[in-house]
């Protein structure tokens, strides 16, 4: 019989009764800084520690008095959709001067707290540390002074310390995301696809200004996520002599017909001897060598501003949490700790070891070693610029490969927001591989019919932000038609297959890979990207068009939130897609706060609806004014819809009244989001590269062909936990069940105690996956380039 898991339930031993925690936001603010702070004073109250907030960072923390103030459940409400911080920031010279720490241990030790959970940059955790080496010392001379009593010193003996990082750079070495970066990529993208209208209109070059400093994070990731035509980075400046090559590819971009040119640099862009590249600088180039029309936008603070992103909500409730789990579980001896994002888990990281690694990357670029300071960045960061290089300069055809392997790619299910971006990035990669791409339109619908024509380089420009499917998709399986698939495929000598889609997608590799006994035509290298809203796909934690969906479920249920501002006391009961898989209304509701998120993996009945009802009764009894409730469109056949809004709308009479809304396939549609975009283009180019390296192993040299039947030549490449992993579909079959196409085990369901506790239930957490402290690694395993697939 299996033990039970001690750390199961976690509030049956660790408790956090007598303790006091304080929540601080310090320097430069970041969207999903206030879902942090929500999720740590509703998190630390649930285990029943005092709370505090501590209001415009370090300064008030010195000045004391009311800037340290205790908080409530309900003085957290409505601020998860605010972007910046409500409790305020402030850059605090009298915090680095030891009177100034002096000060701040007095005010803490007034109020009893020992644990600080602070959200800021590298500066800012730093002097965190530094404070809590201090502690014992500042003690010590508080009771000199006569300012505490002694035996103060051994009733707050040590200072815990906890750290979240919330920076839009993304520029702390040890975790894959910070809070705020999703959000500013959000506002980045969102001016270039507004910029590239224009631009096309008057056939104009533009040149975007992002933030970064030191780092070059939000340019990279913004010109990956928009084909921008050249991109300049503080860690890596061009070669000399770029701005001929930057002017030939602009000239050679435009001779193609494309009627427009974007250059995005990061402000602090340097080149080879350290003299800075301005956005100025940069358009007089274009000018004088191109004569091209060109004109600058500098996005400046827009991309500080604005709601936080679905992904940075999730990050920073994710992380809050976990903060308050680490405060809880630390010792005197353990060291101060940060909170990680690697993959798809959260770790708990040294605080110092990343500023240690921090800090060499900015020493490495002052000294020049470039190429260092990338790898010190990471291999997220590595992966972004080898795919970007990959993807925007294109060789001339004399330094291409000849591989003489042709493949087909095509996309299969609904559509999904990324899909584009998937396929622009594998036939580009493709190429670079020296093959032969094949686009099917209509999914497998069109193969069996003959839908296949080659496609170039240029013909996938500006696919990127396309939402949709340009190729066309279908739902169609291919088991019906093999035989004239098979003939299709001997017709145009397909050698592999790259497949793009959901469920259907998983079921047609699976339907192909079955068809080997009998159609020599099949055996060959098949890949599946997983691209579904629904994200139901086994063998991957994430699919491509999940998060486009997720943001437009937040911004929709912040509108419909909004919309009740002022009114009297009412509740929204909200539907979403994703056939019978809760993804979308389980995280989505932990993104927008709802009070509950009925789905078909989670059983519930008339006494779980009677529950919630009397639950939002209570809390309508104080100033929350707004109640909020998801249901997956295939929860439940009986308590559908309509049926949870009227026994609602009866229950709730004289305390609150309630709405109803089918949000439907404004879910499917619309741009993709940044993370999106990347997560296809990313995935996409090390699925072709598997691709490449299959159809080398497999080509029979004595037959002249390609020749694949073993089980791991038909692969789904998915994000497990912490990396890409390519998986058989064959294996796969035992984890699915097929009848409500979701797979059997989903990691997002631990997800949902969390929305529970932030809504005020009381439930069980499993803790047994929160983060152990683990250490800095410099090179990770080959495939956690996964990074979150950002």
């Amino acid at each position: 019989m299996a033990q039970p898991d001690t750390k199961k339930i976690f509030f049956e031993n660790l408790s956090g009764a007598g303790k006091a925690i304080a929540v601080l936001t310090s320097g430069g603010d970041a969207q999903g800084m206030n879902a942090a702070v929500r999720a740590v004073v509703r998190m630390g109250l649930y285990v029943g520690a005092k709370v505090y907030f501590i209001h415009e960072g370090y300064q008030g923390m010195v000045d004391g008095g009311e800037n340290i103030k205790e908080a409530t459940w309900e003085s957290v409400s409505s601020m998860l959709q605010v972007g910046g911080t409500v409790i305020g920031s402030a850059r605090c010279k009298e915090f680095r001067s030891h009177e100034g720490r002096l000060k701040a241990a007095h005010n803490l030790v007034q109020q009893g707290i020992t644990n600080l959970c602070v959200i800021g940059g590298d500066g800012s955790l730093t002097g965190a540390n530094l404070f809590r080496e201090e502690w014992s010392g500042l003690l010590g001379e508080l009771v000199d002074q006569g300012l505490i009593e002694a035996d103060a010193v051994q009733k707050y003996s040590a200072l815990h310390i906890v750290g979240m990082v919330g920076s839009i750079d993304n520029d702390f070495c040890g975790t894959d995301m910070t809070i705020g970066t999703d959000s500013a990529l959000h506002r980045i993208i969102e001016v270039v696809d507004a910029i590239m209208t224009t631009a096309q209109s008057h056939q104009r070059t533009f040149v975007l200004e992002v933030m970064g400093r030191h780092c070059g994070y939000l340019a990279l990731v913004s010109a990956l996520a928009c084909g921008a035509d050249w991109v300049l980075i503080p860690e890596m400046p061009p070669e000399d002599g770029w701005e001929d090559k930057m002017c030939q590819k602009l000239s050679a971009t435009r001779s193609r017909g494309t009627r427009l040119n974007i250059i995005i640099v990061a402000e602090g862009s340097i080149d080879r001897h350290g003299k800075p590249i301005t956005s100025n600088y940069l358009k007089e180039l274009v000018v004088k060598c191109l004569g091209f029309d060109t004109r600058v936008t500098i996005l400046g603070h827009v991309q500080r501003g604005g709601t936080p992103s679905a992904f940075d909500r999730i990050l920073a409730s994710r992380m809050g949490v976990e903060a308050v789990l680490a405060l809880l579980e630390t010792t005197a001896n353990t060291p101060a700790c940060v909170v990680s994002l690697c993959g798809n888990q959260s770790v708990r990281l040294p605080l110092m070891e990343c500023v240690q690694m921090t800090q060499e990357v900015q020493k490495a670029m002052d000294e020049k070693r470039f190429e260092e300071a990338v790898k010190l960045r990471g291999r997220s960061f590595e992966n972004n610029l080898k795919t970007y290089k990959l993807l925007a300069h294109r060789k001339p055809e004399s330094e291409l490969p000849t591989s003489n392997f042709n493949v087909a790619v095509l996309n299969v299910g609904a559509p999904a927001a990324g899909m584009n971006a998937a396929v622009r990035s594998a036939v580009r990669v493709g190429i670079s591989e020296g093959h032969k791409m094949f686009a099917v339109s209509d999914g497998f619908e069109g193969f069996y019919k003959g839908q296949i024509k080659e496609i170039k380089w240029a013909d996938v420009g500006g696919w990127t932000g396309q939402g949709g499917s340009l190729l066309g998709t279908k739902r169609t399986l291919p088991a019906k038609h093999v035989d004239k698939i098979a003939e299709q495929m001997r017709m145009h000598n397909i050698n592999a297959l790259l497949v793009v889609g959901g469920f259907e997608a998983f079921e047609s590799l699976l339907q192909l890979y079955e068809a080997r006994a009998t159609y020599e035509e099949l055996c060959i290298p098949m890949c599946m990207l997983p691209a579904t809203i629904s994200n139901n796909v086994p063998g991957t934690d994430l699919s491509i068009g999940a998060d486009t969906a997720l943001n437009a479920i937040v911004e929709t249920c912040d509108r419909i939130k909004q919309s009740a501002s002022g009114t009297k006391r009412r509740v929204f009961i909200i539907e979403t897609m994703g056939g019978y898989c809760g993804y979308l209304a389980s995280v989505g509701g932990l993104a927008a706060g709802a009070d509950a998120a009925y789905i078909y993996e989670e059983p519930f009945d008339i006494r779980d609806l009677q529950a919630n009802v009397e639950h939002l009764t209570e809390k309508m009894k104080t100033s929350i004014q707004r109640g909020l409730v998801l249901r997956n469109e295939n929860s439940n056949e009986n308590y559908t819809t309509d049926f949870i809004y009227q026994l609602y709308s009866e229950e709730g009479k004289g305390v609150f009244d309630s709405r109803k809304n089918v949000l439907g396939h404004m879910q499917q549609g619309g741009a993709p989001s940044p993370f999106d975009r990347n997560f296809g283009t990313k995935i996409s180019a090390k699925a072709m590269q598997w691709v490449t390296k299959k159809l080398t192993e497999t080509f029979r040299q004595d037959e002249g062909r390609v020749f694949a039947n073993t089980e791991d030549s038909c692969c789904l490449l998915g994000m497990r936990r912490r990396a890409l992993v390519f998986q058989p579909v064959v294996q796969l079959k035992e984890h699915t069940d097929f009848v409500h196409r979701i797979p059997k085990e989903q990691w997002w369901l631990k997800l949902r105690p969390l929305m529970k506790i932030l809504a005020k239930y009381k439930t069980s957490y499993d803790v047994s996956d929160s983060g152990q402290l683990e250490h800095v690694v410099r090179n990770r395993p080959k495939e956690s380039d996964a990074s979150v697939a950002m």
